[in-house]
């Protein structure tokens, strides 16, 4: 499936812009992000998820869904920022499109945004962060660390397809400082080359039944942790010419 305005020109600036959630996959259905922000409509969707997540635990319900629609939904401003044609962070100019079973696939921005998005990105994970806690029946600051993890993933993801991890990753730190608390600073860790988040965040997937603990689970011993990514380290790549 195609796009049109800015975030076409954006997509065609990012190598593999289809699987990191720039053009909506076939099969996948639009819905407004900015149904996101309503309480109500949030635990509609964690209702119609909880037989394919196997429990009925509200906060890990809450906590998998946001993990999984905040990374989607932070990609096209991110994008935006690392090719230097900004896209909207508003909700009401987001689109995100979700296959079968409400499993987040892309976003799409109807337009243009700032060249500095962190006002417009306060607000809207401000807004769904409320709705989605809400809904969960949970406290607002782990949301608020699940959504740090996944602007630094985001960034570092968009890095490695433009094969300039240190440029985008370096966008992390100052764009999250901008945006401010309760947002956490983003970090990350180099083990064996390559680059890793390191983790603010538990995302509780490993709370639904037959899911295992995320190799880079915060949870983890260090030790451990360090051990299972250096199993999975690629060189950190930079552009020509950059050191």
């Amino acid at each position: 499936m195609t796009v049109a305005g800015p975030q076409a020109a954006v997509a065609a600036r990012v190598p593999g812009a289809a699987p990191l959630g720039l053009l909506p996959p076939a099969g996948s259905v639009p819905f407004p992000a900015a149904s996101l922000a309503d309480p109500a409509w949030a635990a509609e969707v964690l209702a119609r998820r909880a037989p394919a997540q196997r429990t009925t635990d509200r906060r890990v319900l809450a906590t998998v869904w946001w993990y999984s629609v905040s990374t989607v939904l932070l990609t096209p401003p991110l994008a935006g920022l690392v090719t230097g044609i900004p896209l909207s962070a508003r909700l009401d100019d987001l689109t995100v499109w979700v296959r079968p079973g409400l499993l987040p696939a892309a976003a799409v921005a109807a337009g243009p945004g700032s060249a500095e998005p962190a006002a417009d990105l306060r607000a809207s994970i401000g807004a769904v962060v409320a709705a989605v806690a809400e809904a969960g029946g949970m406290r607002e600051r782990p949301l608020w660390a699940i959504a740090t993890d996944s602007l630094a993933n985001r960034l570092l993801a968009l890095g490695q397809a433009r094969g300039d991890v240190a440029r985008a990753t370096a966008l992390a730190v100052p764009l999250a400082s901008a945006v401010g608390p309760p947002l956490p600073v983003p970090r990350y860790e180099d083990v064996a080359g390559s680059r890793f988040v390191r983790r603010a965040s538990c995302c509780l997937l490993d709370r639904t039944p037959g899911m295992p603990t995320c190799t880079s689970c915060p949870h983890r011993p260090p030790a451990e942790r360090r051990a299972l990514l250096e199993g999975l380290a690629r060189p950190v790549r930079r552009a020509p010419g950059r050191e």
